[in-house]
């Protein structure tokens, strides 16, 4: 927001140390510096041909220490200043902000509520230049400055100081032509109403990037505002009726600032809003969201990125292990006929009386029925066994997949084999 300084310009005064240049105006340069405590602070130099007029360096000690007094909410306070030396120069708090007049030049005119809370601002700050018997004189667009909780007026009880001075009759002018009223265009006597009229100008800007009397240069428009009324066509229709009152050509038809402040107050609440102001107050939003955001809110215009909290994983439940029952065509019957232990179970000879455990039933392999078969089973069969046996024993469970379906082939080899051998299609050799 500030340029580095250049070969023309000091590095230092009366001890303060400039940081860089905040901008030139018609009496002189703005430069950044801070005090001896941190606080940054706006440090504006006079222009050297002003400070050797004698008459100019005593009305701007008179102007410059009645600006001290003048405390406001929407003021940038004087702190300092000196007019001793070769360069008088004040101290005013520094505002970090924009000027109106480049936020409208970046993001073009502002909503009807943020003009409203313009308005009002710049008019209570008005009431307190004016209760200290300071008139600004030289109100526009570069004086107002946005910052993050309300408008700041700048550069206010300087401007009379040079009028009296033998700079007048040339051809420096200190006031901006374009936002002069008529009185003080004509060098009548000039009172607090000729700031109203610049607010009025002010307002008219803000909400249409415009001139109230047209386009040109400073002297043209000068002209036509002492000769011709505005133009306030492409003005929103609810802020018509104020700022007519306010750019009248008569300097008592037009409003005091509580006056401009209720106004701005009832429009605001014709149309549903209220002038409570938040941080980010002047930055512009789009129609829809103007028109939907509750009264007295500031929108933000910016997406929601409130997290939203993770799903909770899934513990994983493995199923309940299925029962397993025997079947006679599984091969896993013989592996556990052949692990479990050999034992005697007798065959009774008659029905059991009841007083006993009863018979025993024995699980059949396939191809068996009862333990006649079992022993008539040949060596072969018996060496088939052992050699199922030790596959079992080999896999051992690690791999029981593949040992169970090697039993399985097996198994159907030896069914298979029988068969075949039954019906005389396979012969012994």
């Amino acid at each position: 927001m500030f340029e580095p300084l250049g070969p023309g310009d000091p590095a230092e005064i009366s001890g303060y140390t400039l940081r860089g240049k905040l901008g030139e105006g018609g009496m002189g340069s703005v430069y950044l510096s801070h005090t001896r405590g941190g606080q940054p602070v706006a440090l504006k130099v006079i222009r050297r041909e002003f400070a050797q007029d004698p008459e100019f360096l005593r009305r701007f000690a008179r102007e410059v220490q009645a600006a001290h007094r003048v405390q406001g909410a929407y003021t940038a306070a004087v702190l300092d200043s000196s007019v001793d030396g070769q360069q008088p120069w004040m101290a005013s708090a520094y505002v970090p902000g924009p000027s109106l007049a480049d936020a409208v030049l970046t993001h073009g005119p502002l909503p009807l509520r943020t003009v409203l809370l313009l308005t009002a601002g710049v008019a209570e700050a008005l009431q307190s230049i004016h209760a200290a018997d300071v008139v600004h004189r030289d109100l526009k667009p570069s004086n107002v400055l946005l910052a993050a909780d309300g408008p700041r007026v700048i550069d206010f009880g300087i401007a009379r100081s040079a009028e009296a001075t033998a700079l007048t009759g040339t051809d420096v002018r200190l006031g901006t032509p374009a936002y002069m009223s008529p009185e003080q265009a004509e060098g009548k006597p000039a009172t607090s109403a000729l700031d109203i009229f610049a607010l009025g100008l002010i307002a008219y800007f803000a909400s249409t990037g415009g001139h109230a009397f047209g386009e040109g240069d400073g002297h043209a428009l000068l002209y036509r505002i002492v000769t011709r009324q505005p133009d306030l066509a492409a003005c929103p229709e609810p802020l018509r009726p104020l700022i007519a009152r306010c750019l009248a050509k008569e300097p008592g038809k037009r409003p005091v600032p509580s006056e401009i402040i209720e106004e701005c107050h009832r429009v605001a609440a014709a149309k549903g809003m209220t002038l409570a102001r938040g941080e980010g107050w002047w930055r512009p939003v789009t129609a829809a969201e103007d028109s939907t955001a509750p009264a007295g809110s500031v929108s933000s215009a910016q997406p929601s990125c409130e997290p939203t909290a993770p799903e909770a994983p899934q513990a994983y439940e493995p199923e309940p292990p299925q029962a397993y029952e025997p079947n006679a065509l599984d091969p896993r019957m013989y592996f556990a006929q052949q692990a479990a232990p050999a034992r005697f179970v007798p065959q009774p000879s008659a029905r059991h009386s009841g007083r006993s455990g009863g018979p025993v039933a024995v699980p059949a392999v396939a191809g068996e029925s009862d333990g006649s078969e079992r022993a008539g089973m040949t060596p072969s069969d018996g060496s088939l066994h052992r050699l199922i046996g030790c596959l079992h024993r080999l896999f051992d469970g690690r791999h029981r997949r593949v040992a169970t379906a090697a039993a399985a082939a097996l198994v159907l080899l030896v069914i298979v084999t029988g068969l075949l051998t039954g019906l005389g299609v396979l012969k012994d050799q």
